[in-house]
């Protein structure tokens, strides 16, 4: 228990010590170039220690819980040799934790607000609900497969390079055919996939799966699934986007 609570304490103290340039940035600007007193000061303190408090909360959670479970299930799988459950357990995850992810549902929503003033669809409530959840679905289901793509590169010790290089390539081909409307929005779901609930289960998975797996290194085959994630929504988007 004592080193329990110490674990704890020194996540705060590096929340802190991670947050305190920012603070810094905010004071100096404020005070050296804009001159002026810092607005609301008592509400701005008070809402960085909710922010320390929740950072603090968040990071030791990752270290106790989201880290041991993927690692562990990485493990197990690799040790039963069940490929199909493996590739189901990988797209699973990968879906459903992209599927709640924070970020995507602010960009999902902003862009079917945009979409609906630009005429691109109707006015409405069911509109842009619609085109929303299709939005982030189609991410989730990109990301999904983007995972078993990974999981199957380090079950056979594939280059990563080449897959990622490939990746890219496609991208470029994409945005030559894609609505202009829909690329923006699909290099921005490319980079809010990899956020607070996908990045730790993800890396987990794929340090736990290479560390189970005989002949790799989980220094070079365990990382490489987040590019992945990054990727393959992009390509789900703008064809998403050619579709609708």
């Amino acid at each position: 228990m004592i080193r329990f609570f110490d674990r704890f304490f020194r996540v705060m103290l590096d929340s802190i010590r991670d947050l305190t340039p920012i603070l810094l940035v905010v004071v100096f600007f404020e005070l050296a170039v804009l001159q002026q007193p810092v607005p609301n000061i008592t509400q701005m303190l008070i809402g960085l220690v909710f922010v320390v408090l929740g950072l603090t909360f968040f990071v030791f959670g990752l270290e106790q819980g989201l880290f041991p479970i993927g690692e562990s299930l990485a493990h197990d799988f690799a040790r039963k040799g069940s490929l199909p459950w493996l590739f189901v357990f990988a797209f699973a995850l990968g879906f459903g934790t992209t599927i709640a992810e924070p970020a995507l549902i602010a960009v999902s929503g902003e862009a079917s607000e945009i979409a609906a003033q630009a005429g691109v669809i109707a006015n409405t409530e069911e509109a842009m609900a619609r085109y929303a959840n299709g939005l982030r679905l189609t991410v989730a289901l990109a990301v999904g497969f983007a995972i078993v793509v990974g999981v199957l590169r380090i079950l056979k010790g594939w280059p990563i390079h080449w897959l990622i290089i490939g990746g890219y390539i496609g991208v470029v081909i994409m945005t030559w055919f894609a609505p202009r409307e829909i690329i923006g929005i699909a290099y921005d779901s490319g980079g809010v996939t990899t956020s607070t609930i996908t990045v730790p289960l993800v890396t987990a998975l794929g340090v736990g799966l290479a560390s189970s797996i005989r002949g790799r290194n989980p220094m070079i085959d365990g990382f490489g699934l987040i590019a992945f994630a990054s990727l393959t929504p992009m390509i789900f988007v703008m064809a998403y986007g050619i579709l609708i």
